[in-house]
């Protein structure tokens, strides 16, 4: 599989497969002992400059489109809870968002800054 170029997601999928097949249905553990997934070496995404996240920020027309995308960068919210915020979520007196069933449905608190506050509070 690896000489015919299929990717190591592909690759260890099967192997999940056969090693499956081949000890709970076979029942032969010994066929797959020496069957191991191949590392998939992470890579760090590409980290945007400042100028760049304001020029995206700026390219929207909207003022609400505006505030969404500054939200979404200035706190580190999912697009999914950028969308599930409420008013009643914004603390300006501890200056934090209360993110409600976020990732994983937990609750979580995220930072607010003076400017985004502004930003929030005009829109």
């Amino acid at each position: 599989m690896v000489s015919s170029g299929i990717k190591s997601p592909s690759i260890n999928a099967a192997i999940t497969a056969l090693r499956f097949l081949f000890t709970i249905t076979l029942d032969r553990q010994e066929v797959v002992k020496k069957l191991c997934p191949i590392h998939e070496p992470r890579i760090l995404p590409e980290i945007q400059s400042p100028e760049e996240v304001t020029k995206a920020i700026n390219a929207t027309h909207a003022f609400k489109y505006k505030a969404v995308l500054s939200v979404a960068y200035g706190t580190g919210l999912r697009a999914k809870e950028v969308c599930h915020l409420r008013v009643d979520n914004i603390d300006s007196a501890n200056m934090v968002l209360h993110v409600s069933q976020g990732k994983g449905s937990e609750d979580r608190l995220a930072m607010l800054s003076l400017p985004l506050l502004t930003i929030l509070r005009r829109w």
